[in-house]
């Protein structure tokens, strides 16, 4: 499943042009895709199911649905209201197990994203449209600097809790017999814990959006180097988000695979100067 998107959004500083693409498959491996996506400006969101068919491609549906029925028209919208989607979808996720599911089943799904907002960050009246990140679980958002992709939110599983004590190196990680262990999810608890974190938004920006699917098969160095052989290119015709799924098929496709790219440039934006000719070093 594929599909492109080009728009232009009216923000309070002037209009943001944003496009890209998103791209799912079940994999080499799996029965069943437990991945969604939502690619519907403004807001770029992945979802990777757990709990098998029965629960788990529902469990991630279910945030898919949450986000595209709050969020139907291309206008920006504040961080309350993103977390109140959040926290409907976990609302509804807990819902789906009954007392006739008996003990051990489970219901989850991780949630990774960006969403376009305007906030007042100094407090004087003067909003101002940002990215704002979200996060639950292993799926990730990545940044592209022109030259290099940067994670910016943090893998919430078993084993970079142990990178981060020093027990592990990220690459011992990889092969770690828990890595696929996730420490937060939405549907686990009564009340999800989300990271979030606020960006300005500025010149020329791109993000990838993915689950795990992409970076079992894909590192960092990899998926820059996919990216940056895009950089001159229309990213929504090219559709990024399908080579980069296609080129983790080709690694193995362990698991299912979703990817959303999203390219904002802010050349109408009061105050933003146009975006130059290598402008994705402007990040």
């Amino acid at each position: 499943m594929t599909t492109d998107f080009d728009t232009t959004v009216a923000t309070c500083a002037g209009d943001l042009e944003l496009r890209g693409s998103a791209a799912s498959d079940v994999g080499a491996v799996r029965a069943v895709n437990e991945d969604a996506f939502v690619a519907q400006p403004p807001v770029f969101v992945v979802a990777d199911g757990m709990g098998g068919h029965a629960y788990g491609d529902r469990a991630s549906g279910i945030v898919a649905e949450v986000f595209a029925e709050r969020f139907p028209e291309p206008v920006p919208t504040d961080p309350v209201a993103v977390v109140g989607a959040i926290d409907e979808a976990n609302a509804r996720v807990q819902a789906l197990i009954t007392d006739e599911d008996g003990p051990g089943v489970v219901a989850g799904t991780t949630v990774t994203g960006l969403a376009l907002v305007e906030v007042d960050p100094n407090g004087d009246g003067a909003a101002a449209p940002h990215w704002m990140i979200f996060n639950v679980g292993d799926s990730r958002v990545y940044g592209w600097n022109g030259r290099d992709v940067v994670q910016i939110t943090v893998d919430h599983s078993a084993v970079q809790e142990l990178v981060h004590l020093g027990i592990l190196t990220p690459e011992e990680a990889l092969i770690h017999p828990d890595r696929n262990v996730i420490t937060r999810a939405v549907g686990s608890e009564p009340q999800v814990q989300t990271d979030l974190w606020l960006m300005p938004v500025q010149g020329h920006q791109v993000f990838v959006v993915c689950s795990d699917g992409l970076t079992k098969e894909l590192d960092d160095h990899e998926i820059a180097e996919i990216i940056g052989a895009y950089v001159d290119t229309d990213l929504a015709a090219d559709s990024l988000a399908a080579t980069l799924v296609q080129r983790a098929l080709d690694a193995g496709g362990r698991d299912n695979i979703s990817v959303v790219v999203v390219e904002s440039i802010a050349a109408g934006l009061d105050g933003v100067e146009a975006p130059a000719a290598d402008a994705s070093d402007d990040r």
